[in-house]
């Protein structure tokens, strides 16, 4: 069928919608979704800066939200009218899938989230007219579009009545915020938690620390972030640009050091401030894409300093995405306080004000 969808032509190159963009039927294990609404993610916005030529065009995508129009053969969990939510794809069968932690899948996260074309090689999407390569499938859905092939894996049903706008971040930045808290660190009540960047993934983090009963501290140069961070409850936001030593900051806050600490930025000179941050034997959690990290060995050492990596809050999507709604109509996720909604046609001005800090979590409508 003949889909809309927003191309990055070359890396580093802009999203532009196009029409003449032809999507496949699917395949006995996936599932054909009329994409109401997306979230932009920081994700979608770096990896299109290092894309490979050699696979561009390339559709991102990878928050989806809307309506099943069809399913494969082998498709039993959802069908035609379902409303569903799509997060990232799993193998389903290794031993981390079947223990409950598909995002650890031996498969490979990458391998088969962001390769630009199904396992087998192939891409669901081309040109009409020249039928010449169109690369998706990213985060198995590539749902910068108006329709999108999701995998059996990665499409969770979520009830009619839930606005899009608020389902469709569900798959990516909220579960890897909330997952980070509820699922990896589980921090005690009365315990302090120090969040380094505050974006999406750090914002519903505090929400959810907070709900937790901890005692929060928000580390963020923009102030617009700061405040929110105060709004959902953070007992502290510290402007990182106005001290000269950050970490002793946010232990004055954490009233002697932070138990547990996240990283949402995947930047070395913030890491090594989280660290310093944190109490004897506290915890970082590393959430934040990046590279390379340097950071003081001896400081982990003699501080008993755990660092656990985490990949979407090591969370079950099918299992963990029913508990994010509840908790959203719990008021105990205040979404919609950091959510901006555009319409598709205006991804790219969407992209900019999210790089820019203008908006928090933008969330593209489509028609």
């Amino acid at each position: 069928m003949r889909i809309q969808a927003a191309v990055v032509e070359s890396p580093g190159g802009p999203f532009t919608v196009r029409d003449d963009v032809v999507l496949a039927p699917p395949r006995p294990d996936e599932v054909l979704v009329k994409i109401a609404a997306a979230g932009i993610c920081h994700t979608d916005l770096s990896t299109r800066q290092k894309w490979p030529q050699q696979l561009s065009p390339m559709v991102f995508g990878h928050e989806g939200a809307g309506v099943v129009t069809a399913v494969g053969d082998a498709v039993t969990h959802v069908g035609p009218g379902d409303n569903v939510c799509l997060s990232y794809r799993s193998c389903t069968s290794c031993g981390q899938c079947t223990a409950g932690h598909p995002a650890y899948c031996e498969t490979g996260i990458f391998a088969l989230n962001a390769t630009g074309t199904r396992p087998d090689g192939t891409s669901p999407l081309s040109r009409a007219g020249d039928g010449s390569t169109v690369y998706g499938s990213f985060f198995g859905q590539s749902s910068f579009a108006t329709y999108a092939l999701a995998h059996t894996s990665n499409v969770v049903t979520v009830p009619a009545d839930l606005p899009p706008a608020i389902a469709a971040p569900l798959g990516c930045g909220v579960q890897t915020g909330v997952g980070t808290v509820l699922n990896v660190l589980r921090p005690p009540r009365g315990s302090s938690v120090a969040v380094f960047g505050t974006g999406s993934v750090g914002l519903t983090s505090v929400m959810t620390a907070v709900a937790e009963g901890c005692r929060v501290i928000a580390v963020d140069p923009l102030a617009a972030r700061r405040a929110k961070a105060v709004e959902f409850g953070a007992v502290a936001a510290v402007d990182p640009a106005a001290e000269t030593d950050v970490g002793a900051a946010v232990r004055d806050h954490a009233r002697g050091g932070a138990h547990f600490a996240i990283d949402t930025t995947g930047r070395s000179d913030v890491i090594s401030q989280a660290l310093a941050a944190l109490a004897q034997r506290g915890t970082l959690a590393l959430v934040g894409v990046g590279g390379r990290a340097e950071f003081d060995i001896m400081t982990v050492m003699t501080k008993g300093i755990r660092i656990r990596g985490v990949i979407e809050g090591d969370a079950a999507p099918a299992a963990f995405l029913p508990d994010l709604v509840a908790r959203y109509r719990a008021g105990l996720l205040p979404l919609d306080g950091i959510i901006t909604e555009f319409p598709f046609h205006e991804i790219e001005e969407a992209a900019r004000a999210a790089a820019t800090g203008e908006v928090i979590k933008p969330v593209l409508r489509f028609p």
